[in-house]
């Protein structure tokens, strides 16, 4: 039999996931090829879904990091330590690579010449890493016991 010892840490980290594919890995892109979107006006939306997506992500991870303290005496389980690398990635990407990406799109918006860069590459890169680091975390979640 399979229990679920965390069954809100599952269900918010799976939600995540979904989150994350749905909006990186799918709008960020098609959005730009709906008839009448700008680049402009594409970068505008997509600052504004991805600071969306940002704020329910932190809320996800707070409820993860609520429900781990709540339900085990043991924080630094293996499987807990798992849930550090979407935690860590999620924290630079607000601090550090959002905020970068936002001021390049306003400048865009704003009609400046921007540089080439590399950081929309970092972020596909980070979320790839975080969904795999978070599909594995859930994985983890369950339990096979023996009644």
């Amino acid at each position: 039999m399979t229990v679920v010892k965390m069954p809100i840490a599952l269900t918010c980290t799976f939600l995540w996931i979904g989150f994350v594919c749905a909006i990186s890995f799918m709008e960020a892109w098609l959005k730009f090829r709906a008839p009448g979107i700008t680049v402009p006006l594409g970068l505008g939306i997509g600052r504004l879904v991805f600071n969306a997506l940002n704020k329910v992500e932190l809320v996800f991870a707070l409820v993860i990091i609520i429900n781990i303290f709540w339900n085990t005496t043991e924080i630094l389980k293996w499987q807990n330590l798992a849930f550090a690398i979407p935690l860590t990635l999620l924290f630079i990407q607000t601090f550090w690579l959002l905020p970068a990406l936002d001021a390049r799109a306003e400048l865009h918006i704003q009609g400046q010449i921007v540089p080439p860069s590399n950081l929309h590459f970092y972020y596909v890169g980070l979320e790839l890493v975080k969904v795999a680091s978070l599909t594995i975390f859930g994985i983890t979640l369950f339990k096979n016991t023996t009644i």
